[in-house]
């Protein structure tokens, strides 16, 4: 086995180095062609040898959890950054066979039924909500921040980030009625009832976040204005002035893309506007990695705008704006691990070790999938009518300045 995975190496690093200690104790080193990072990796066993060339994608995460594959003279970061950068364009072969089987597959792995969608909302929202708050802001705002300025806080990110997409939900009246599909644990759907005057719907299917949204807006005096229902999107038979979803399009899967547009066109009242907020990749479709798959966001993908922009075509929606955001998400994710790295111990208190390498390790990735492997967060405005919104996008600059300033 090692000497397979010895030719593997020899093959698929072409960027950087990597010192590879196999389990017998003999010493590899890796070097490519192009310069790059120098990363240590040490292999404890003869299972986590077989990780590396058979199912990488799923067992080298695996291998990480269980303290079987360590970073060896560098940060884990390091580490992760050699090899995805090397997996660019040209993985082993067993990775490329790996990938290709994943993307045959892809559909049915994402075909989220009612009851498949409600268990995969909980495999990952419904846990202890004790950690949340060792990591995310106050407002528990769990999705990519908008840093409007350099020296900006995670804090005022996450309120720059609400800001910007009510901006472009074009809220010129109070008493508009808006749907916020997946409202997590109620921020958006409070930030637009307190700030904008607006009556909100927010649907989740995370019972633990039901929960805490509820009991927020309450503490908020809000109950009048904002209600929170354990409701899928596709039960819906009411209209509304404005829709808002962030963060919840990559729960969808392709498969549900036309369907979604379809439905958020029904509950959209002809003169409404609605503001997707979704995570995307810029290199066309692809496949959601299995350790993601398996231990994060069972039924997640992250969608290419290609694939998105022919199901809103299909739908008959009008796409009135786009915006691509780059490196807004891999800057919130580094602020989640700085938090989450300070608070390791309360973590663990939570849960035990293998949870806590399980989450160093998908935030670790997740932050360099935007930074090295082409992921990016996307915002799409939609309407039904061509006249919705006005000619130019001024009114949004126009209405973010004015409620910067309140």
């Amino acid at each position: 086995m090692k000497r397979i995975l010895d030719f593997v190496l020899r093959k698929f690093i072409q960027t950087g180095s990597l010192r590879v200690t196999f389990s017998d104790g003999v010493v590899r080193t890796y070097r490519g062609r192009k310069p790059g990072l120098e990363a240590g990796l040490h292999l404890l066993n003869k299972q986590a040898e077989r990780a590396l060339i058979i199912n990488s994608g799923l067992a080298f995460g695996e291998e990480y959890m269980a303290g079987s594959i360590v970073p060896d003279g560098c940060t884990l970061e390091t580490l992760l950054t050699v090899l995805m950068e090397n997996i660019n364009g040209h993985g082993h072969v067993f990775e490329e066979i790996e990938d290709r089987l994943r993307y045959v597959t892809r559909a049915w792995k994402t075909l989220n039924s009612l009851k498949k969608s409600r268990s995969n909302v909980a495999h990952h929202y419904d846990l202890n909500g004790k950690l949340y708050d060792l990591f995310l802001d106050k407002d528990r705002q769990y999705s990519c921040a908008y840093f409007a300025r350099e020296d900006m806080t995670l804090e005022e990110a996450q309120v720059a980030k609400k800001r910007h997409i009510a901006s472009k939900l074009n809220l010129d009246r109070p008493g508009l009625e808006v749907l916020d599909i997946g409202c997590g644990w109620g921020g958006m759907a409070l930030t637009l009832a307190k700030d904008y005057g607006a009556k909100v719907l927010g649907i989740t299917l995370s019972r633990e976040q039901l929960e805490v949204a509820r009991q927020r807006a309450k503490e908020e005096g809000l109950e009048g204005q904002v209600r929170f229902e354990l409701i899928d999107y596709r039960n819906l038979r009411q209209q509304f002035d404005r829709i808002v979803s962030v963060g919840m399009f990559e729960h969808v899967g392709p498969p549900q893309f036309e369907a979604f547009f379809k439905q958020l066109k029904a509950c959209l009242k002809p003169d409404g506007v609605a503001l997707i907020h979704s995570i995307g990749r810029m290199d066309g479709p692809g496949t959601t990695n299995p350790w993601i798959q398996k231990y994060i966001f069972p039924g997640g993908y992250s969608p290419a705008l290609s694939e998105t922009l022919a199901a809103i075509e299909r739908s008959g929606l009008w796409m009135t704006d786009c915006e691509v955001l780059r490196l807004h998400y891999a800057r919130t994710l580094a602020e989640w691990r700085k938090r989450f790295d300070a608070n390791r111990d309360k973590v663990l208190a939570l849960y035990d070790e293998r949870f806590v390498r399980m989450f160093e390790f998908y935030l670790v990735g997740a932050e360099l999938a935007f930074r090295v492997q082409g992921h990016m967060n996307f915002q799409l405005q939609l309407t039904r009518s061509i006249d919705a919104v006005p000619f130019t996008r001024d009114y949004m600059f126009e209405r973010e300045r004015e409620s910067a300033k309140l």
